[in-house]
């Protein structure tokens, strides 16, 4: 079965020779995969998307890195290999990343899930492209231009590795207005796909995504591990599970037998797939859904007195900028008093944040000092960061935080 002409690129990628700041070259030997345009000192004049860049040091002229040539990004050289060992760009290299990446998979895969995220963009080796496994659909999401040279090579490498029937690109907002490439966003490349609502397992409970229309790939993979624990944590039980988009803590405690389980979210589509998925399961628990605006939502459950056993908050992103932070922190900090308002006698309180410029110790002291404002007693009983499938491989890669607090 061949793969679409689509992703053949009429674009033949330079070798570039580039020279960087004292600072930058550091940023490079200490195996950090950005280098922004203000750290390049010398680069070709015909520098275009996609262009290996080979990285020199200043006084020795000695290869110190390889990386892709973005024109349209403030992060010009996106790195794909550092240090003075050589290395060769080419087919082989790429399949080697790939095999690494699975096999930090395979523990994962020995589980009840057949979803997971086989490329998680910089710290596999792949910046500005992501691949996610749904059964047998493969969804690919790219991010910058750098890639498209490089598809016909490297996606069908990843089709073979996840055994997958479908492929699907996904793109940036930024990639569906670029004219570098004939792609549409939910462009099927291989294969078929019978219906954009593809189901899937995770540990053993059943959910769909829309690999075509939902949000990044269809779904977010990287709270499995937090959805199963809650799940347990949800048995006989009342939920509240706020910013639920498609349900992912409330499918997993209503598939654990919570007796009782309440989605917020703003998107009422999101709510009507929370149901959907909900009943790809045996439950007998109650499933009630709740849309409008978390934060006023939730204050209405606190005026009529409404509290549950267990209530999971994981907003969005708070703060894309840096002119976001403070008010982002503002925002956790509301979002722990008013879950705590919800949180039942001896109940837990789940707080989570995807908010990677609001650093991890930062949104742990956010949330104690929220918390003791309200001098009830509580417990952090732990903290958890991405699942297995999205290791990190440099700071900026760190992202997701969660915390359990047991309250008295």
């Amino acid at each position: 079965m061949p793969f679409s002409p689509k992703i053949q690129s009429t674009y033949q990628p330079k070798r570039l020779a580039v020279k960087l700041t004292a600072k930058g070259e550091q940023f490079v030997l200490n195996v950090h995969p950005w280098v922004f345009s203000n750290s390049i000192v010398k680069i070709n004049d015909d520098a275009k998307s996609g262009d290996l860049a080979i990285v020199f040091n200043k006084n020795k002229n000695k290869v110190i890195g390889l990386g892709l040539y973005d024109a349209s990004s403030p992060i010009r050289i996106k790195m794909l290999h550092s240090g003075m060992e050589k290395a060769e760009i080419n087919t082989a290299f790429f399949k080697q990343k790939i095999d690494t990446a699975f096999e930090k998979r395979l523990d994962l895969l020995q589980t009840t899930t057949n979803s997971y995220r086989l490329l998680f963009g910089e710290n596999d080796g792949f910046p500005g492209l992501i691949a996610d496994v749904y059964a047998s659909v493969l969804v690919v999401k790219l991010y910058s231009e750098i890639w498209l040279p490089y598809l016909a090579a490297i996606l069908p490498m990843l089709q073979e590795t996840a055994q997958a029937k479908t492929v699907v690109i996904r793109l940036s907002r930024g990639l569906q207005n670029s004219k570098a490439h004939q792609l549409k966003d939910g462009d099927v490349v291989f294969g078929t796909l019978e219906n954009e609502v593809v189901q899937f397992v995770e540990h053993g409970v059943n959910f769909s995504a829309n690999v075509i229309k939902g949000h990044k790939t269809g779904y977010f993979l990287d709270h499995r591990e937090n959805r199963k624990r809650v799940g347990a944590l949800s048995q006989g039980k009342t939920v509240l599970d706020v910013f639920s988009y498609a349900g992912g803590f409330s499918v997993h405690a209503l598939a654990n037998d919570a007796t009782e389980v309440t989605s917020l979210d703003i998107s009422e589509q999101a709510l009507e797939i929370a149901i959907e998925n909900g009943k790809l399961n045996t439950y007998s628990g109650i499933h009630k859904t709740i849309a409008g605006d978390a934060f006023d939502e939730m204050q209405k459950l606190i005026n009529v007195g409404k509290t549950f056993d267990v209530v999971v908050i994981d907003p969005p992103s708070f703060a894309k900028q840096a002119s976001e932070i403070a008010l982002a922190k503002k925002k956790y900090a509301q979002l722990a008093a008013l879950g705590e308002q919800l949180t039942a006698k001896k109940g837990m309180l789940v707080l989570a944040s995807c908010s990677s410029r609001v650093q991890y110790q930062a949104f742990f002291d956010i949330n104690s000092q929220a918390l003791k404002q309200t001098g009830r007693p509580f417990q952090l009983q732990l903290k958890t960061q991405h699942d297995s499938d999205h290791p990190i491989g440099f700071p900026e890669g760190a992202y997701l935080k969660c915390g359990y607090y047991k309250l008295g």
